[in-house]
């Protein structure tokens, strides 16, 4: 008898668990209640990376003079807006004719615990019992409103209601300067708004490399972005046109919009944990151990829900895992994810990624590193393409030389971490690196030269 694996959640790690379970024999039901993809798809990876990629026309624009050319544009916000629903419909498209190929059964739904081995699903047409032996719950998270903040989704929004909002905002107040903020801040600056960044701390991006949030910041004022370093908001104000953020400081941001880019909390209310005996923490998140099995061991967690690493490509990598722990295959060669080896990028203007070891942190422990960096100012295709901002560092240990971690910021740096990524889950040395016959002109060589 086939294992019935129930899924909750059709996100990332919902629907790569679905795949990979079915394809080992396993009887999938998928239950989602909006369109399979998940948030990542829906309202934010996606979205925004569209957005952000439009806006980078209009940059690439402005640097036509630098490149010999003569060129105008203008931002077609209902072309826009129908550009960013054709991207989620085709990713939709192409993620259920996949979980179709694999036989998985979807059930367009809210899904919930029953009891230990019983998920329910609530439908239009009422409401359906599944029996499971292994059950997978990915309900993701939603933006996180504080009590202060009235949205309406017009002039005070959340991340979700931003792509695109209803109007590009005149001068747009961001609240939150960690990766989401800077890409709002960077985003809306692209497309024309005046903007404002409230930033909790002394650097943006916290718990960044300050080396890496020093170069997006200095690019951020060169913008003409306007920081407030070192400020808590604590109140919105709408006066007429105007609307003003006061901060926990006494100083007041004033402009015509503000965005809440200040966290999440999980889908975890509604589920039915307590029926099945799954704990969750004060937070509303599931712990889970390293084979993301909750307390009730045939219960397991991807994705937000979880607690870990908020990105799509961990929830997908979780996901996988689950898939082969649920079928049996974790006994064979099977390695557990490394959330300290896991690459992310910002898609920021210049972009930023990093992966492995933080610099900072390791020498705050005492650690001994070696770090080289390599600015794309010496980088051929660099100067080739008009953009040389940024650098490439490589973080190693000096008595063997394994790569342990990086940061890259600068043009295709998300394309270009994959190589460090591969180096550091591999443990590769510098001297691989260097050996490696690179292609020329390319940014890529950048890697190369930060090795040696």
């Amino acid at each position: 008898m086939s294992v019935r694996f129930v899924i909750v959640g059709g996100g990332p790690g919902g629907n790569t668990a679905a795949t990979v379970a079915a394809r080992y024999g396993a009887e999938v039901t998928l239950i989602e209640r909006d369109l399979v993809g998940g948030s990542a798809h829906l309202w934010d990876c996606v979205p925004s990376k569209a957005m952000i990629a439009t806006g980078g026309f209009l940059s690439e624009l402005e640097r036509a003079e630098v490149m010999g050319l003569a060129a105008d544009g203008r931002l077609d916000l209902p072309a826009l807006r129908e550009r960013i629903a054709h991207i989620e419909q085709r990713l939709h498209g192409s993620i259920c004719d996949l979980l179709s190929s694999q036989g998985v059964r979807m059930i367009q739904g809210t899904g919930r615990l029953k009891g230990p081995h019983e998920v329910i699903a609530e439908t239009a047409d009422g409401v359906v019992e599944l029996e499971a032996d292994a059950i997978l719950l990915a309900t993701g998270s939603r933006p996180r409103i504080p009590d202060w903040a009235q949205v309406d989704g017009k002039r005070v929004l959340t991340t979700r209601q931003a792509y695109p909002p209803p109007e590009i905002p005149g001068h747009l107040i961001v609240i939150g300067s960690g990766v989401t903020g800077v890409e709002f801040t960077h985003m809306f600056r692209s497309l024309g708004s005046e903007v404002t960044l409230i930033v909790s701390r002394q650097q943006v991006l916290p718990g960044k490399d300050p080396e890496v949030a020093a170069a997006l910041e200095a690019e951020f004022l060169r913008r003409g972005v306007h920081l407030y370093k070192g400020a808590r908001a604590a109140g919105i104000d709408l006066e007429g046109e105007t609307l003003k953020v006061r901060c926990d400081d006494g100083r007041v941001a004033i402009g015509t919009h503000a965005v809440l880019a200040i966290g999440s909390i999980p889908n975890s209310d509604g589920l039915g944990l307590d029926t099945a005996g799954v704990t969750a923490d004060a937070g509303g998140y599931v712990p889970v151990n390293h084979h993301l099995q909750s307390n009730v061991g045939h219960i397991y967690v991807a994705g937000d829900l979880s607690g870990k690493l908020p990105l799509s490509s961990v929830a997908a990598m979780q996901g996988r895992k689950i898939a082969e722990h649920v079928m049996g295959l974790h006994t064979r060669t099977h390695r557990h994810l490394d959330y300290e080896k896991a690459a992310s990028a910002i898609f920021t203007e210049p972009e930023i990624a990093d992966v492995g070891v933080a610099e900072a942190e390791a020498f705050a422990e005492g650690r001994k590193l070696r770090v080289t960096k390599v600015p794309f100012s010496a980088n051929a295709k660099a100067l080739i393409e008009g953009d040389s901002r940024g650098f490439v560092k490589i973080i190693s240990d000096p008595a063997t030389g394994v790569v342990l971690g990086g940061s890259i910021v600068g043009r295709g740096a998300a394309e270009l971490i994959s190589v460090l990524a591969l180096a550091v889950t591999c443990n590769l040395k510098v001297n691989d690196l260097v050996d490696s016959v690179l292609v020329h002109p390319a940014l890529s060589e950048s890697l190369a030269d930060a090795a040696e």
